[in-house]
């Protein structure tokens, strides 16, 4: 690897960093999830309020990201959002309410889009070869930043004290929301390190920076006509400062294929249940039958998956290409969520002498003996019957525990079918999605394509977390994958025939392909609605 190529990686992956405060932040909430209901007294969907929180702050955040990132540089908006990880990460492990703690996981969503600033950022410095590598350690650094906190979350969990002012019932859950500190401090540090976009700079007017940058990433003749090139494409796209403007060509005919690409990657990314996994690992073990110590081991299992798998696509992104994959990974997607609604559906429980004296040492079992030898053909009703005996706070931190002793289930189908989704989803829609945003946008509206659609990820994953604890207790395990199964299913069905192939390419090749052959067709619209010179010539 010579020097240039090792500066493009080493920009990439201090930009990248961001990805692994981000898996960090996700997951490390899995595991507070009963200690703070119980901390808080809250209700179903207030716990899905706190999960969520970061998702409304980042769905707040993409709607100015893209302008920011235009105004005051890609550099200086990652160095703002790193400090809101710090921010946040503080503020919620010294948390005092419900309501202060939803307000300090909304905060930090402010810094995720620090995942669609970090796609632009290495899309527009990476050479065509390596983009996809590249952009791709985004979505590696996350799943490592997932295993991290899974791994965080078990240690801690095992520490557990009655008395430890760090690791006691009531505290741990906020030792566990402090750990994001010591990365988010030091990739706040890194990032005053790395160099602007050149492409920013030259939509800046700054060629001579542009040019140093460009020079530190590719050999001088080759840095020379990127320039040429890039300022060609900015040249006919110089009417598309506006927010305006540019969601005007957005929405132009010559984009449609773009968008709809765009929309349906992101809608489907969000709606087929990752964060439902990501953000609830713990809790969706214990669904299964294991108790507290086990469904937290369990989740490392996830994390474990997510890392083997995104480097399965680091490698394959390149060689295989974006489609394959990605359609292989949906149908993957289908078939795993379908495996689980399988055995979770073949689930039953039932309370008998033998689940009492299970339960003796961990909870009071009166209540359970008036139900002795019951039995429940789901998980709802056998939910039901628990909430009418026992007070929310009482379950909050035994119902897997009762779930261990009572379950009759296959947990190795339902286990499979679980790290079978995590395997496809990192494989496939989870990083080329973001692969795909930092190729198929074109300069004149990448800075409010890419956030826009981030946006729509966003409310996509925002919906799944807020609402996947309702389901449980109302639509039950084995429905809610089934909704999961059936999203993907619609998903793949509707990329299947639209989507492109990209690797090798530049994005301006890439630009040339999907706009330049309905561009002679529109050229007319493109003036009558105001926007000549936003569309890019054949």
């Amino acid at each position: 690897m010579d020097i240039k190529t090792w500066n493009a990686y080493k920009y990439a992956l201090i930009v990248a960093i961001g990805g692994f405060v981000f898996g960090l932040d996700a997951a490390i909430i899995s595991g507070t999830v009963r200690f703070i209901a119980a901390e808080f007294s809250l209700s179903d969907l207030q716990i899905g309020t706190v999960v969520g929180a970061p998702s409304l702050g980042a769905i707040l955040a993409l709607l100015v990201a893209g302008k920011t990132a235009d105004a005051l540089g890609r550099k200086n908006t990652l160095i703002i959002v790193a400090s809101l990880y710090v921010f946040s990460a503080l503020l919620s492990a010294l948390s005092t309410s419900f309501m202060m703690l939803t307000i300090a996981r909304f905060i930090g969503g402010l810094a995720f889009s620090s995942l669609s600033l970090a796609s632009m950022y290495i899309g527009e410095i990476a050479p065509a070869k390596q983009r996809g590598k590249l952009v791709s350690a985004n979505q590696f650094n996350i799943v490592i930043g997932l295993l991290a906190a899974y791994f965080i979350n078990y240690y801690l969990v095992l520490q557990v004290t009655e008395g430890s002012l760090l690791f006691s019932p009531d505290t741990i859950w906020r030792t566990m929301l402090a750990s994001e500190l010591i990365p988010a401090v030091l990739w706040v540090i890194l990032l005053c390190r790395v160099p602007e976009s050149p492409r920013w700079l030259l939509m800046k007017n700054k060629q001579h920076q542009a040019q140093q940058v460009l020079r530190k990433l590719l050999p001088e003749q080759r840095a020379e006509e990127v320039q040429i090139e890039i300022e060609q494409h900015l040249k006919e796209h110089k009417n598309a400062g506006s927010i305006t403007s540019q969601l005007k060509l957005l929405f132009s005919s010559p984009m449609k294929t773009i968008f709809a690409i765009g929309f349906l990657m992101a809608v489907v990314q969000g709606i087929t249940g990752m964060n439902a996994i990501l953000f609830y690992a713990p809790t969706v073990f214990e669904q299964i039958g294991f108790g507290l110590n086990a469904s937290f081991q369990q989740a490392i299992y996830i994390g474990i998956t997510s890392v083997v798998f995104t480097v399965l696509a680091v490698f394959f992104i390149d060689k295989v290409g974006r489609k394959p994959l990605l359609i292989l990974g949906l149908m993957a997607v289908v078939l795993s969520h379908a495996t689980c609604w399988y055995g979770f559906n073949n689930a039953s429980y039932s309370i008998n002498q033998q689940t009492i004296e299970k339960l003796e040492d961990v909870i009071d079992t009166t209540p359970l003996k008036a139900q002795l030898n019951s039995q429940y053909a789901d998980d709802v009703s056998f939910k039901e019957m628990l909430a009418s005996n026992y007070d929310a706070d009482t379950l909050r931190l035994n119902e897997g525990h009762i779930i261990e002793a009572s379950i009759s289930v296959n947990p190795l189908v339902i286990l499979i079918g679980i790290l079978a989704f995590i395997a496809a989803f990192h494989i496939s829609i989870g990083p080329i999605m973001w692969v795909l945003f930092s190729e198929i946008f074109p300069n004149s509206v990448r800075s409010v394509a890419i956030p826009m659609f981030a946006l729509v990820t966003s409310i996509a994953s925002y919906l799944i977390q807020q609402f996947f604890p309702w389901q449980l207790a109302n639509l039950g395990a084995a429905n809610t994958f089934l909704m999961y199964s059936v999203f993907g299913l619609i998903g793949l069905l509707l990329l299947w025939p639209i989507l492109p192939e990209t690797k090798n390419k530049t994005i301006e090749e890439i630009e040339d392909s999907l706009v330049g052959k309905a561009n002679s067709k529109t050229k007319a619209e493109a003036t009558d609605s105001g926007i000549e010179g936003n569309a890019p010539n054949a």
